[in-house]
């Protein structure tokens, strides 16, 4: 992806957000926007230049990836190594075939979401992962990387290549088409149960990532050095929204950005979403800076079954910035590659982390980031507030700084999505994401000023297309995206 040019996603100019009181941060350092408020046109393709693979990407002032330069992993065409590469990985007697969230993590991998790793991780950055969230750069410095990035393999893949000698291993799609080249490799014991207590804090069986990508996974896991051969596509009509941490600083360098917000989401986006980050954008210009640019950056990997697809998610953001509810002018909407854990506090530390490899220095984080229910019991899995604690003191991550927000709800006072007035409690309805997902599966209709008209009638139309045919016994399952 690296190698492409970028699309980004441009609609015709809307009024600029006003301005509100006055905040002073240091303008040099990362931020962390914290919202404790419920988490809950046509596309132009604007093409511009990747930067070159190790540039440092200091473009327009952003901030520094992590280790000062984006480790890219694709192939370059030029001087014939992709060629190259490709002979090589179609020679290689021994091949890993990669499932769905594998491939997402060569995918995050190849463009430098995780800078400073160059592959998957060797045991050494695997145990530092899991028991520090931080892996030792090469200066010696901690890096933060809380979530283990790692492929596994199987007894008898472990003995053949063993007993062979192989330093490299070819990296192959589901058709066993080579994708990549893993070399200088290390097998060593995939110890799962550790992995998951430390990740999760629980063993408790349910966990979405962990069926999905643990629990029928090899005993052993194999890391090295990644090349891979050339830029990871799907062909599902989403591609130009992939953008890479270059091809977005690039496009944020273009716009002249001297701050850039990232605001996660594997939800769509509705009025209270929306407040946050317009307000946001109106405290970054009260803080001094002249044009902060809104990058908006759904999850685009592995999600749990009851999640709202990505396709669908994207039609709804497009709806979003087609009525106005975002100013186009001032944001990016792009796809973050990475498969989400449901691993709470530990998990939002690569989703900041990653952001500020792609040139984010705010963050936006919500009330129980990358949370989830309990899969054996009434409650919420986290703490809702242990999220924002722990970025503002997470190892590798020392630069952030956490800019507060008021709790949104629904204002029935005003009919639309204000922060949360203690002083008049009784006017606020708290509407959840799965209040929001029962209300579109029953065709219920939301309270006016809840989301855009055009948005929630694309998630309507996707509930409906889960109900069966007339005389059909039960609704249409969903299946993880």
């Amino acid at each position: 992806m690296a190698t492409q040019a970028a699309f980004v996603v441009k609609f015709p100019q809307l009024a600029r957000p006003s301005r509100v009181h006055s905040l002073s941060v240091p303008p040099a350092r990362v931020g962390i926007a914290v919202s404790r408020g419920h988490a809950g046109n046509k596309a132009v393709a604007a093409a511009t230049a990747s930067a070159p693979r190790g540039v440092r990407c200091r473009a327009g002032g952003l901030i520094e990836p992590d280790g000062g330069k984006l480790v890219e992993l694709v192939a370059p065409e030029e001087g014939g190594r992709r060629a190259a590469l490709r002979r090589e990985a179609a020679a290689l007697p021994h091949r890993v075939r990669l499932g769905r969230v594998d491939t997402e993590w060569v995918h995050v991998l190849s463009e430098g979401w995780a800078s400073p790793l160059r592959g998957f991780m060797r045991e050494t950055e695997f145990l530092q992962a899991l028991h520090f969230n931080a892996v030792r750069g090469d200066d010696g410095g901690m890096v933060n990387m809380s979530v283990p990035i790692v492929l596994a393999v199987d007894d008898a893949q472990r003995r053949a290549i063993l007993a062979s000698g192989a330093t490299s291993v070819a990296l192959v799609d589901d058709h066993d088409r080579p994708v990549a080249v893993l070399s200088d490799i290390e097998i060593y014991k995939h110890n799962k149960e550790e992995r998951i207590a430390r990740t999760w804090g629980t063993t408790a069986p349910g966990l979405p990532y962990v069926e999905e990508a643990i629990t029928n996974a090899g005993d052993w896991l194999i890391g090295g050095d990644l090349e891979v051969i050339e830029p990871i596509k799907y062909n599902d009509g989403l591609d130009q929204y992939r953008l890479s941490p270059a091809q977005l600083r690039e496009e944020f360098a273009r716009r002249n950005a001297d701050a850039v917000f990232a605001f996660q989401l594997r939800n769509p986006v509705h009025n209270g979403h929306a407040l946050l980050m317009t307000d946001t954008r109106r405290r970054l210009l009260d803080m001094g800076y002249k044009n902060p640019v809104l990058l908006l950056h759904p999850l685009g990997g592995f999600t749990k079954a009851d999640d709202v697809p990505l396709s669908v998610r994207m039609k709804q953001h497009e709806k979003v910035l087609e009525e106005g509810v975002l100013n186009p002018e001032s944001t990016v909407v792009a796809i973050f590659p990475s498969p989400m854990h449901y691993a709470g506090p530990t998990e939002v530390q690569w989703h900041a982390k990653a952001r500020i490899n792609a040139g984010a220095n705010f963050y936006i984080v919500g009330r129980d980031p990358a949370g989830m229910g309990h899969p054996m019991e009434k409650r919420d899995l986290y703490d809702a507030d242990h999220g924002k604690k722990v970025l503002s003191m997470a190892p590798g991550l020392e630069r952030l700084n956490i800019l507060p927000f008021k709790v949104a709800a629904y204002d029935r006072k005003y009919n639309k999505m204000n922060f949360f007035d203690p002083s008049r409690k009784e006017d606020f309805l708290f509407i959840s994401g799965t209040k929001m997902r029962g209300l579109a599966k029953n065709r219920e209709s939301p309270p006016d000023g809840f989301m855009c008209p055009g948005g929630w009638k694309v998630l309507v139309e996707y509930y409906d297309s889960l109900t069966p045919p007339e005389g059909s016994p039960k609704l249409r399952e969903a299946v993880a995206a």
